[in-house]
């Protein structure tokens, strides 16, 4: 075999048309050797001689796309000094672009024997795990372009690539929980009629499901345990996994981009699937494991700020460079639009403490290609001051936990919530305003992949966890959620109906806040966990969305074509408030009129119930859990594209989570006639013109834990 000296960059193994370039960083390695592995079990071992700053190298005329191939790292193996090499181990290319087959937990993929775990274990680990693949970059995009849209015009669906797709009614059983699945017209095109215009995938780097798991016959369902952080999970791919899920998920991606939909990927960049000092060596373990990883004061041990056993090592250059070619990787050659950040806050953890001037952020602002796409922080982590909600640097946007909490606490009628309430609902600018970032910071949810599904927000008191197999100890005990009446499934149509008043408030609240909603897949369907508020390891109808067998929906805006009230119900909302900029405003209300304009009238206001304006006491009253909010759409402050004036209709939410029915004054000089338009009493939505007209003064009934909106034209 013809072995060429290569090139130190870029890593990983990257085909020419001719053969492939092989590199791989390790400062712990003597010596490296690639494994070409064949059809029959056997290998071809080429030791990679050339080496420029711990980047090991080697050119291979020949070796072409499919290929399979993996590491064996002769090095210390002296864990009391933190260094865990050992030749026996075939370990994964950290920047593999595809990965074959699997990993089935025999002992020989661990670095020590199971009854004595001090003693190095020398089983060849080959034939029990997974395989790196060489891949074909090549790839007809024509003429896609990605969507880039607006924060200001976003709506995000959070889905996962099996959930979402596994049980549509008019998808071949082949295509089915795969990335063809969502390239597929009536998957699209219902994401399009919805009104979503970024999908945002759970987990698709390639990802493992631990021992345990396995042990139990359960699965690591969500993907939250990455061990491939360039590659495709191989597990969606109907195509095959020597390299196919690659092209696979281009197609998707293109398929998406030609509707108008942008993707964004849930990635995982705080750890890795090799676990704590009793976890497998499958990759980064095995080729340098100080250089990866935040190791203890005992380098025996890891740090561990993720509550998965291990933490990636932010101060090291090696994996901060890793983490920023794979983001460049997935926008440059995978078209993706934009990333959220599992578990952000380690991200920022350069030592101990979460620091908005690490080193990862300042790389992240100062890359061309990086910064300029979507962004979103889950603003967390399990460590010592981990919860950094409002705390990232102005180029991010975050998963606002506490807009979640908010919204929740008010529609179950909890005491001393309504001021706060008051600031979710206008973009949380006691969170975002004062370091310059805009409404927009805020991705408001309602509910996500963890924890209750909408349906179960409102049907459930407690987690039924039991499937799980840990007891009902795993999960959030403390959800904020109202079972109104009865726990779990029930045929009394009382609860049912206030139950489905409950998930309409929460759409309506959500899609008429400034911020950036974002949707849970199958929320719209009334998905159920049966009560599961960590189905993590439940790949299975538990987890999957149950699609009407009517077909989802059809129609557009204020249509009824869904064999779904509450279906429509989403759309219409969704398509209000993409028809209305009053609703997703780019900049925070200022309390007063705009200047320039003769309206005398606030951009906001804020009156109780009975039409008088909010007063300091009524903000405050434990008791307080109504209110009517004017928002003028004469009044928008931020100026168009071309720096035109925005104008819009106004508004009046009317808001009651009271346990009784409210009798609403019209507020007088702010307008003289208004239409409803939402009702959430109503089971079927109104659309334009279908509302009955109310004048200043008078009274609208808004029902016990209900909503109603009023529309005044220009």
């Amino acid at each position: 075999m013809k072995v060429w000296p290569g090139q130190a960059y870029p890593l990983g193994a990257t085909y020419d048309g001719a053969g492939t370039n092989f590199a791989v960083f390790s400062e712990a390695a003597e010596r490296i050797e690639l494994c070409l592995l064949h059809e029959d079990g056997s290998e071809t071992a080429v030791e990679l001689r050339e080496s420029d700053g711990f980047v090991r190298r080697a050119y291979l005329p020949g070796v072409m796309p499919g290929q399979r191939y993996g590491f064996r790292v002769h090095g210390p193996y002296a864990p009391e000094r933190g260094q865990r090499c050992n030749s026996a181990k075939l370990l994964l290319d950290p920047y593999a672009k595809a990965v074959s087959g699997d990993i089935d937990w025999d002992e020989a993929v661990y670095g020590y024997h199971f009854d004595a775990p001090e003693r190095r274990n020398d089983l060849d680990s080959a034939p029990h795990t997974a395989a790196s693949v060489v891949v074909n970059p090549y790839f007809d995009w024509a003429d896609d372009r990605p969507p880039r849209t607006d924060y200001h015009r976003t709506v995000l669906y959070e889905a996962h690539v099996k959930g979402l797709t596994m049980l549509h009614p008019e998808l071949p059983d082949d295509l089915r929980g795969t990335y063809a699945a969502l390239a597929h017209p009536a998957v699209i095109a219902h994401l399009a009629e919805l009104g979503v215009t970024a999908l945002e995938l759970m987990p698709v780097h390639q990802f493992v499901t631990d021992n345990r798991l396995a042990d139990a016959g359960l699965v690591n369902y969500w993907g939250y345990n990455t061990i491939g952080f360039f590659a495709p999970h191989n597990a969606y791919a109907s195509w095959g996994d020597r390299g196919q899920q690659v092209l696979e998920f281009k197609h998707a991606v293109r398929a998406l981009h030609q509707a108008g939909i942008e993707v964004i990927l849930d990635v995982v960049y705080n750890h890795t699937a090799e676990g704590n000092h009793l976890g497998p060596t499958l990759s980064f373990r095995g080729l340098d494991n100080a250089s990866y990883y935040r190791l203890a004061d005992d380098p025996r041990y890891y740090m561990d700020t993720t509550g998965t056993g291990n933490s990636l090592l932010m101060r090291s250059p090696h994996v901060l460079q890793l983490i920023m070619d794979s983001l460049r990787y997935w926008v440059t050659e995978m078209h993706v639009d934009g990333f959220r950040f599992d578990l952000a806050a380690t991200l920022a953890r350069q030592f101990h403490e979460v620091d908005r001037l690490s080193s990862f952020f300042d790389l992240v602002q100062q890359d061309p290609v990086v910064s300029q796409v979507k962004l979103i922080a889950e603003p967390w982590d399990v460590g010592e001051g981990g919860y950094q909600v409002g705390n990232f640097p102005p180029l991010w946007t975050e998963w606002n936990g506490r807009y979640r909490d908010t919204v929740r606490d008010l529609w179950r009628g909890e005491p001393r919530t309504l001021a706060e309430f008051g600031s979710r609902l206008t973009g949380s600018s006691d969170l975002y305003q004062d370091d310059g970032r805009r409404p927009l910071a805020s991705i408001n949810f309602v509910t996500c992949h963890d924890g209750f599904t909408l349906n179960d927000l409102v049907s459930y008191d407690h987690k039924h966890n039991e499937a799980n197999g840990e007891g009902n100890q795993d999960g959030e005990s403390y959800n904020r959620s109202w079972n109104c009446g009865a726990e779990g499934e029930t045929d009394d149509e009382e609860v049912l109906a206030l139950r489905r008043r409950q998930r309409r408030n929460f759409i309506a609240t959500l899609m008429l806040s400034q911020g950036v909603p974002m949707l849970s897949h199958g929320d719209e369907f009334g998905r159920t966990q049966k009560g599961n508020n960590n189905a993590y390891c439940q790949d299975s109808e538990l987890s999957w969305v149950h699609w009407p067998e009517q077909g989802p929906s059809s129609g557009a805006s204020g249509s009824s074509g869904s064999a779904d009230p509450f279906c429509d119900f989403v759309r219409t909302m969704v398509w209000l408030r993409r028809d209305h900029p009053v609703f997703r405003r780019r900049r925070f209300f200022h309390g007063r009129p705009m200047e320039g304009t003769h309206d005398e009238l606030s951009d906001i206001a804020w009156f109780t119930h009975e039409g008088e304006e909010m007063a300091q006491r009524d903000w405050q009253a434990a008791q307080a859990r109504s209110l009517t909010v004017f928002l003028n759409g004469n009044a928008i402050s931020e100026p168009g594209p071309q720096g035109e004036r925005i104008t819009d209709d106004s508004f009046l939410l009317l808001v009651n989570a009271h346990r009784e029915a409210l009798d609403f004054v019209i507020p007088v000089n702010h307008g003289r006639e208004w239409e409803v338009i939402v009702d959430t009493a109503q089971e079927e939505p109104y659309t334009a013109g279908s509302g009955h007209k109310v004048q200043a003064g008078e009274t609208v009934t808004v029902t016990d834990r209900g909503m109603v909106v009023l529309q005044r034209p220009l």
